[in-house]
């Protein structure tokens, strides 16, 4: 069977913890119905800043500015033992201030979505004409600017949501209809924010393949946000939109959705395209969740913790065609949780690992590295929801001993050899193990790692539609150097056609 291959990866983090604080959804739920609550009060006080964020281990190795490896004997608490260095770029992307994502959200606007004070606007546009990615082209796309005044105007008047920098009101964000409830000021705000996050992501991708934007013919993108009016509230298309400010301008796109799950999918779409010849070079995309901003905000400053889910996070793959020397991904070892397979975590687990590495004639052992969800454990714990990685590793291990791949005894020590330590923001489909997928890539180059396997699960029954949960997964492995095909000469294919011709006549004569 065919297979594809990964190019390129590139995750980027966007630090906002105003707009955290104003929209995230646990904050944003608490001012509409308790706004003097004591909550709110002290969330304030648990910030962390650019400087803490671009010196906390976590980040830094999602961007890929830390080796995991590096990252795992770090001093716990991290968010009490940062770096002595601020880092705003790894090799794989970056984590940009507040104030440049804002003024970015207004670049990736084609609506007039986004309003910008104009003494905000002009002093930022500097700093974005700094950025590496930031050509001409993009940063033409920044508004001017408006009155302060009009700005008031709007979130009085016609109920824009102020936007912040230190406190102060630097913009707003407008609706998109007076009564489409898909076309609030809210909505649209997520929607642009997402978009915004997926296309710095994809600016790095770009860069990271050193490829041109015109290359690519594809984009896949899978968050868990939807975009449309009251009548097509889904319809999309993130991914199109995405392709358009990148300058991706031969490609085309759509949306994949499933929740926790959808990267995984639309990484498995990507790759049956690319390995069936339907298009050639496919990017797979996702922006980040503002509602997710502070989920667990309120358990982290009962504990006067920091709070910590400041960021959105945003991710990017590069899908190629098989050459021989990229990793690939295999699509004769796919794992999928059916309709009828059950709900238990065991049977989740063994229809994810067991039996993808039963069907393609591999044991446990040799997986280097499985990589489910990858939730930064710091962020997990406090509020109660566990160390999740560590949850899905131990019953991996479990598995492989009811399987007999290993004894009782060797559990931890199998955790820790094809087991990792989580990073990445609690995003809903963000760490669904994609994330390890720039680090799997360059230990595989590195002849590190032989094969590593991502697995995604969704959970279906948000949707209120289901009760069933969903998952699938593949493996990423060393290539298979490809046989040179060799020429056949003139002289050999007359020598092959008299050769023939002999054998026929022989057999002619003998009836």
């Amino acid at each position: 069977m065919p297979n594809a291959a990964a190019k390129a990866t590139a995750y980027s983090l966007n630090h906002t913890p105003e707009l955290a604080f104003w929209y995230g959804n646990t904050p944003y739920m608490e001012r509409l119905t308790h706004p003097d609550s004591e909550f709110l009060k002290e969330l304030e006080n648990c910030e962390q800043n650019y400087n803490e964020a671009a010196r906390y281990a976590p980040n830094l190795t999602y961007i890929g500015a830390m080796e995991i490896c590096e990252y795992e004997t770090k001093q716990k608490p991290l968010y009490a033992n940062l770096e002595d260095n601020e880092k705003r770029f790894g090799k794989y992307g970056e984590i940009m201030p507040e104030d440049e994502t804002i003024a970015f959200m207004d670049i990736c606007d084609v609506f007039d979505i986004i309003w910008l004070e104009k003494s905000f606007s002009s002093a930022v546009k500097e700093k974005l004409a700094a950025h590496p990615l930031m050509n001409d082209d993009i940063i033409s796309r920044l508004e001017a600017g408006h009155d302060a005044a009009d700005i008031d105007a709007e979130v009085k008047n016609a109920a824009a949501l102020p936007l912040y920098i230190n406190g102060k009101v630097v913009g707003c964000a407008r609706r998109g209809h007076e009564i489409d409830p898909n076309l609030t000021a809210y909505e649209l705000l997520v929607n642009i924010a997402n978009k915004a996050s997926a296309v710095l992501s994809l600016l790095h991708l770009i860069k990271n393949s050193d490829m041109k934007p015109e290359d690519i013919d594809f984009v896949i993108e899978c968050s868990e946000e939807a975009a449309g009016d009251m009548n097509q509230r889904g319809g999309g298309n993130f991914a199109k939109a995405i392709a358009e400010i990148a300058g991706c301008k031969n490609a085309s796109g759509c949306d994949v959705r499933g929740f926790c799950a959808g990267p995984v999918n639309a990484i498995i779409s990507a790759a049956s395209m690319v390995a069936a010849g339907t298009r050639k070079n496919v990017a797979v995309v996702a922006g980040g969740a503002i509602p997710k901003l502070y989920m667990n905000a309120r358990d982290h400053v009962k504990k006067q913790l920091p709070a910590l889910e400041n960021c959105i996070g945003s991710f990017g793959l590069l899908v190629v065609p098989d050459d021989g020397t990229l990793p690939i991904i295999r699509l004769d070892a796919i794992g999928k949780h059916t309709v009828g397979a059950g709900a238990s975590p065991q049977t989740i687990t063994s229809a994810l690992t067991y039996d993808v590495l039963a069907n393609a004639g591999l044991s446990f052992a040799d997986v280097d590295k499985f990589s489910p969800e990858l939730h930064n454990p710091e962020i997990t714990l406090p509020a109660g929801a566990g160390d999740v990685p560590a949850a899905n590793f131990k019953m991996i291990a479990a598995l492989a001993v009811m399987k007999k791949a290993i004894e009782k005894k060797d559990i931890p020590a199998f955790i820790k050899n094809h087991g990792m330590t989580g990073f990445v923001h609690t995003q809903g489909h963000i760490p669904s193990g994609v994330p390890f997928i720039g680090h799997a890539i360059d230990a595989i180059n590195a002849d590190k790692m032989k094969r590593v396997m991502i697995i995604g699960k969704g959970s279906l029954f948000l949707g209120r539609l289901t009760n069933l949960a969903d998952g699938a997964s593949f493996l990423i492995e060393k290539p298979q150097p490809q046989k040179a095909e060799t020429a056949v000469s003139k002289d050999e294919i007359r020598t092959m056609i008299l050769e023939s011709l002999a054998e026929l006549a022989v057999n002619l004569k003998n009836g």
